[in-house]
């Protein structure tokens, strides 16, 4: 029996010979992560369909440079996210994607099930820096670690660490303080 990890070197190396059919294939295997990390990154999915396909497109014209398919994981991890920071600081504001845009995507492994606190931290990070949103995603979407994420957004490890470090503290002060004005509003204290 295959794994899955030399099924898609197979079609990898299929698809670098110019079969189509496994392009494809490559493309269905990747695609919830390209358009996960798109949609998270840009806040809407029109954004985010357009990303994923721009994307996509950039692989079939570098297909002969990838390697395994652990490359090609990494190569589209790394292109996404440097496209959307790329345009995320093209534009002003970042609309944020709704809870229920994508509901097969929702992080199942989340350490809560409070459908309102997920949307708020959706938010929040929707608001950090483009860098620093980027790297909240590669580590706790995509579960890579701060030398993972260094290598895909070509940055140093300390500046990974130190967006990790100040992206959660940040994230703590906002929810605390959204948690004490719903409080105060309902006569809590």
């Amino acid at each position: 029996m295959h794994s899955a990890t030399s099924t898609a070197d197979e079609h990898l190396a299929s698809a670098r010979k110019g079969n189509a059919g496994s392009f494809e294939a490559l493309v269905r295997l990747h695609q919830r992560t390209v358009h996960s990390l798109a949609l998270r990154m840009l806040g809407t999915r029109d954004a985010a369909d357009d990303l994923a396909q721009e994307v996509f497109l950039q692989l079939h014209l570098h297909l002969s440079s990838m390697e395994s398919a652990a490359h090609l994981a990494f190569w589209l991890r790394r292109v996404v996210t440097h496209r959307a920071i790329d345009r995320l600081r093209s534009r002003p504001q970042v609309a944020i994607a709704s809870i229920d845009d994508e509901p097969e995507i929702v992080d199942t492994h989340a350490a809560t099930d409070d459908p309102l606190l997920q949307h708020r931290l959706r938010e929040l990070i929707g608001e950090l820096p483009a860098s620093a949103r980027a790297v909240m995603l590669l580590r706790y979407q995509e579960d890579l670690d701060p030398v993972e994420i260094a290598r895909t957004l070509d940055m140093p490890i300390n500046t990974v660490k130190s967006h990790l470090k100040r992206s959660l503290a940040a994230l703590r002060e906002r929810l605390s303080a959204a948690k004490r004005i719903s409080f105060e509003e309902f006569g809590y204290e």
